[in-house]
């Protein structure tokens, strides 16, 4: 799975214990650059210092397979980077965005569509993954979610070759319970992640704007979180924050070979 010495670990606050777990979030900070600052305004976030991106252009993606059972999938042989979040968070068109290709992932109106674990191959040098999304719309429950974490974990524990998760997290919306709720299972997992808010040019007419949904959303964190993880603002219809993205993937690649 994931690498796991040298790690650097962001600390989680308990408010009723006031103890402090940890979660190894990703891999020991090199002396080459690319970081993000610790502070940023009212927030702190992880502090990291990454390789230089190259080869950060998509010049090929192609769809490799869909596989209802971690067994099924395509053989563990490429880096792989696993999208997750809520029904209808745009995980498809934000795989179509990333890839310059708009028939790749099939978009689909109705929530909770994608349900098997699909694989893209990307430059046939590293993988894209989208796992089933959480807080099915007309399956939601106990049991549909206990299916779901059992699902995903047994991805996470058996991809030798996984290198990092986004959680993908709606900023047009305000913050959600199930996200938060998945933040901290990935802490407690710790499987190392970063935040990806989609759709941060749909503001809608009533409510609050994207911005203030972001900021509302790192808020409530911030109250357990004593570091936040690195995120992400994105929009697939205006490209928005893809090449940031893009660029982070490809320095935790490099990362990933320099350890491999």
């Amino acid at each position: 799975m994931f690498l796991t010495q040298d790690f650097r670990f962001l600390r989680i606050r308990n408010r009723t214990t006031s103890r402090t777990k940890t979660c190894s979030l990703t891999q020991r900070a090199l002396s080459s650059s690319h970081n993000i600052p610790g502070s940023k305004g009212e927030f702190t976030y992880l502090k990291l210092q990454l390789p230089p991106a190259e080869n950060t252009r998509v010049k090929k993606a192609t769809f490799v397979k869909s596989s209802p059972s971690v067994k099924l999938c395509p053989p563990d042989r490429y880096p792989e980077f696993a999208l997750i979040g809520r029904s209808n968070v745009g995980k498809s068109s934000l795989i179509n965005c990333l890839t310059e290709h708009n028939g790749l992932a099939k978009v689909s109106k109705e929530p909770g569509m994608t349900k098997l674990i699909n694989h893209y191959l990307i430059n046939d040098t590293w993988c894209i993954v989208d796992l089933p999304g959480y807080g099915f719309a007309k399956t939601a429950g106990k049991e549909a979610r206990d299916s779901w974490i059992k699902f995903t974990k047994d991805f996470f524990i058996s991809r030798d070759n996984l290198v990092h998760v986004l959680l993908l997290v709606d900023a047009s919306t305000p913050p959600q319970q199930l996200d938060m709720e998945c933040a901290n299972w990935l802490a407690e997992c710790e499987v190392p992640f970063a935040f990806v808010f989609t759709k941060i040019d749909s503001n809608k007419k009533e409510g609050p704007t994207c911005s203030k949904n972001i900021r509302a959303f790192k808020q409530m964190l911030a109250k357990d979180w004593e570091e936040l993880p690195w995120c992400f603002e994105t929009s697939s219809k205006t490209g928005s924050g893809k090449s940031e993205l893009l660029g982070y993937l490809a320095s935790l690649r490099a990362l990933h070979l320099m350890n491999a």
